[in-house]
């Protein structure tokens, strides 16, 4: 019975890699655009002059701005070289097709090639891109480009530096507006303490697992690996919940929708911890595979995938950095510690179910 349960467990983790590496391709995509944690934070300061009805913020850990019109009238947004980039008005949202930025800011990179027609200087050709009134989009003069930090940063990294203050031009009719903003250098913080703190917290859940199954110990045990799976596995679930609520998902729906189409593994990945916990807190047939399997699956999707925030000091959540990184800690230590447990009881039972060899 326990090789069948073994044999079963390899299986589903064969089928899980398979449509993992089926689904990389979305779900990678969504991540370039939404980073796992950067050191440089961006923030709007406003527009100016102000309009009342015309909102901008920041998204998805600075890479993205959002601007929301709800004054009734078009506004423009105006690319690099002063061309109009995009429309966002009552009518939706609409980007110039000859503009330089529409295909620069595809990218956070910024590096995707410009067709021969994208020229500044030609007029206007406007293109549908989406319904509503709010537009978003990656904009150069918020982000650092480079792949070193400035020198000021090299310099002392231990401290917050203001890298620039940066505008991005509007118009609304014949007038212009400013987007305003800052752009900081934070320090990232010790990676070192955090992994070390995860370690010894799975170390000891993990221990769960030396306890004889039939004993009062070991039957306490799964129960509380059963409690930390729900509760690791609903936390896993709230981490890409707040990932799409930073990327400006709206409501309950632009929420699901995003979790489907970008998040789906942690969600399913959370969700399967939650069952699992149940199932071993009730004390079903089969509980310890259900712990192991369920527990490596979480450290996997959902631990070991957000860990870059360990080592950034700006989190894709719309919480404070130290909150997502105790979340990710909690994750990992209950995935991999549930692993290690379940795999400790089902190695015992194996030992304690083998037919004794007798003697010569």
């Amino acid at each position: 019975m326990i090789r069948t349960a073994l044999a079963r467990a390899g299986l589903v983790a064969a089928a899980t890699c398979a449509a993992t590496l089926l689904t990389a391709a979305p779900a990678a995509a969504h991540g370039a655009d939404a980073p796992n944690g950067t050191d440089y934070r961006t923030r709007v300061a406003g527009v100016t002059p102000a309009r009342p009805g015309l909102t901008v913020r920041v998204i998805e850990a600075g890479a993205r701005l959002e601007l929301t019109n709800h004054t009734g009238r078009a506004v423009e947004v105006i690319g690099y070289s002063g061309e109009p980039y995009l429309r966002v008005g009552p009518d939706g949202v609409f980007e110039n097709s000859h503009s330089p930025a529409t295909y620069l800011n595809r990218t956070l990179a910024g590096d995707t090639a410009l067709p021969a027609d994208a020229d500044p200087a030609a007029p206007p050709s406007w293109r549908r891109i989406a319904d509503g009134t709010t537009a978003r989009w990656h904009d150069q003069r918020a982000l650092w480009q480079e792949s070193t930090p400035p020198a000021e940063v090299r310099a002392a990294p231990e401290r917050e530096h203001r890298i620039r203050d940066w505008t991005v031009p509007l118009r609304d009719g014949t007038d212009p507006l400013t987007i305003g903003g800052t752009l900081d250098w934070v320090p990232p913080p010790d990676a070192y303490t955090w992994w070390a703190v995860s370690i010894v917290g799975l170390l000891a859940v993990g221990a769960l697992g030396l306890f004889a199954a039939a004993s009062p110990a070991g039957v306490r045990a799964l129960a509380a690996l059963g409690a930390l799976l729900v509760v690791g596995g609903a936390v896993a679930v709230g981490y890409p919940v707040g990932r799409e609520l930073d990327a400006g998902a709206q409501g309950v729906g632009g929420v699901l929708s995003g979790l489907l189409s970008g998040q789906i593994w942690p969600l399913l990945t959370g969700l399967g911890a939650v069952a699992a916990g149940w199932y071993a807190l009730t004390h079903r047939p089969a509980a310890d595979f259900a712990v192991a399997l369920a527990g490596a699956c979480l450290a996997l999707f959902a631990g070991v995938a957000n860990a870059a925030v360990f080592a950034r000091s700006v989190a894709p959540v719309p919480w404070p950095p130290e909150v997502a990184r105790v979340m990710v800690a909690v994750v990992l230590i209950t995935g991999v510690g549930a692993t290690a447990a379940g795999v400790l009881r089902l190695h015992a039972a194996s030992r304690a179910a083998a037919p004794a060899v007798p003697a010569p």
